[in-house]
């Protein structure tokens, strides 16, 4: 059991450029050292194959493309409560991450949840590589994400 670990998890598919921003973090993530409770993930673009992990860990933060009114590159902190709160419209994968929280609702365990999103075009090519303006946000993400590190 994992409860007194927190999870990082980056989202998204890297096939579709921006799209896959959160994976991107993460590998990036993995290249430096952090506290030994702290566990880091490429949940790519799982799904509910994901479920199990809100029933592991206490703690989660999220990082995730969103398609909004924000200028590409934007970076939003949201702590979610319930699938309602999470954005309109995340990126490809939006409902597996909702349907996710509904579900560990319905098991009765739901993790302290940061949501990290990354604005991002909604026409994404396919493209393996992040574009310029998102691949420039990369040290500030990983900045948030070690804010909300210290925050717990």
């Amino acid at each position: 059991m994992s409860e007194e670990k927190t999870l990082i998890m980056g989202l998204g598919n890297i096939l579709l450029q921006d799209e896959g921003i959160g994976v991107h973090v993460l590998k990036e993530m993995e290249k430096l050292d952090w506290p030994e409770n702290i566990e880091l993930l490429d949940g790519g673009t799982g799904g509910l194959v994901l479920l199990s992990l809100f029933q592991e860990y206490r703690t989660m933060i999220i990082i995730d493309a969103t398609l909004n009114n924000e200028p590409e590159g934007s970076i939003s902190v949201i702590k979610p409560r319930f699938a309602r709160d999470f954005p309109k419209s995340l990126s490809t994968h939006d409902l597996g991450l909702k349907d996710m929280i509904e579900s560990a609702i319905l098991l009765g365990k739901v993790p302290d949840i940061t949501l990290i999103t990354v604005s991002i075009n909604p026409e994404q090519k396919m493209n393996m590589e992040l574009s310029p303006t998102l691949k420039k946000q990369i040290p500030e993400i990983i900045e948030t994400v070690k804010k909300e590190v210290l925050s717990l």
